[in-house]
């Protein structure tokens, strides 16, 4: 969010009443994932009487923000607007043992806090942990600041916690199927890439060539090649693909059985999103938990009833 973050909220007319348990669950329905659209369905329909001042001494951040560093010069701009403005778009947390706890709006809190208010509008709702994550997740994604390794990390949490395949995922979030591929595959690269990616070292581009090569060696020497001669995606690519590469690269083993299946099973695999083992007048189907399986259910068309 830029400057401006705390001048959204509306100053005309009373918002419809809003249910103080409703959860991420209604507020996400059926739409497209996005933070701000989430922050602003509950300030929007939050009534003013519901908003409330708290100490900023009594708020902790959301146990769950992966992010861990704010720009400061950012931050000290919006202190000198909170100076002159003061906060308009009030924070959103949730009561805990001491406190608060910060679902949304750390900025405005840190940015407060340097303008030198003891205390901030807020609205206080009731989220368990996992929507703490999954909107803390959400406000990350948001980040003008956020870097390729970061995105990515922040898709597979996203995945894992909400038990969606890389298609769901990418539907959920308005992102390209190829994209979200792309991003997760940042994450099988050796730690010492990802650094040099989340250090803006090489680009994204170059790092994407580099995920889809299983050799770890030639990861790195690449990796020196990109760094001291600067060559460029297209060089990269064409390196990768050369025939020198291709015979170097480790062969992943072929399985002895089921290749009369092998199409099936990889057909079945991308399109439910799990590992599906098709053998002899059997299909196997493999869920993750509860969730999962009533994902495989719902896609499948299947009611059960207990």
């Amino acid at each position: 969010m830029n400057i401006q973050e705390n001048s959204n909220i509306q100053e005309s007319g009373i918002p419809k009443r809003r249910a103080l348990g409703r959860g991420l669950e209604e507020l996400f329905s059926n739409e497209v994932l996005d933070y701000a659209t989430v922050e602003d369905k509950i300030v929007n329909s939050t009534p003013k009487e519901e908003i409330t001042m708290v100490k900023l001494n009594e708020l902790r951040s959301n146990p769950y923000q992966p992010r861990k560093t704010f720009d400061e010069v950012a931050l000290q701009e919006l202190a000198n607007s909170i100076k002159e403005h003061g906060v308009f778009q009030p924070i959103i947390v949730k009561r805990s043992i001491k406190g608060y706890e910060i679902i949304a709006g750390e900025r405005r809190v840190k940015a407060s806090i340097m303008a030198g208010l003891e205390e901030i509008p807020a609205i206080i709702r009731d989220f368990n942990d996992t929507q703490m994550m999954e909107i803390a997740l959400l406000e990350n994604l948001q980040r003008e600041d956020l870097t390729a390794i970061e995105e990515a990390t922040a898709y597979k949490k996203l995945q894992e916690t909400l038990s969606l395949t890389q298609e769901a995922l990418a539907d959920r979030l308005g992102k390209s199927r190829s994209h979200i591929t792309n991003m997760l595959g940042l994450l099988t690269l050796p730690q010492n890439i990802q650094e040099e990616v989340s250090q803006n070292n090489i680009s994204m581009a170059h790092a994407r060539i580099l995920s889809k090569m299983n050799n770890e060696a030639q990861q790195q020497e690449l990796l020196n090649k990109i760094k001291t001669e600067g060559i460029s995606v297209r060089k990269l690519e064409e390196i990768a693909k050369s025939p020198e590469i291709g015979k170097t690269n480790p062969q992943k083993p072929k399985k002895a059985s089921n290749t009369e299946y092998a199409y099936l099973q990889e057909t079945l695999s991308e399109k439910l999103g799990t590992k599906v083992i098709v053998k002899k007048n059997k299909i196997e189907i493999s869920f993750v938990n509860d969730n999962d399986l009533n994902r495989l259910l719902e896609y499948m068309n299947i009611e059960v009833n207990r």
